[in-house]
């Protein structure tokens, strides 16, 4: 599906939200990755087998637990 070089990381890969955005639709919270994910704003993805992923929480360095 990517045509990019070097190509994008697969939809199954770890780092699959690294992939160039198609489209991007911020006033609806979300974009269209090449590798056929749909990422959210929340960090939630949907995957294109139709599974999901939910939300990841971001770490910051120094806060509390």
């Amino acid at each position: 599906m990517c045509r990019h070089l070097p190509q994008c990381p697969t939809a199954d890969a770890p780092d699959r939200d690294a992939a160039c955005v198609v489209a991007s639709h911020p006033e609806q919270g979300w974009s269209l990755l090449c590798n056929g994910v749909v990422s959210f704003d929340d960090l939630g993805e949907l995957l294109p087998d139709g599974s999901s992923l939910p939300a990841r929480r971001l770490h910051r360095h120094g806060a509390a637990a």
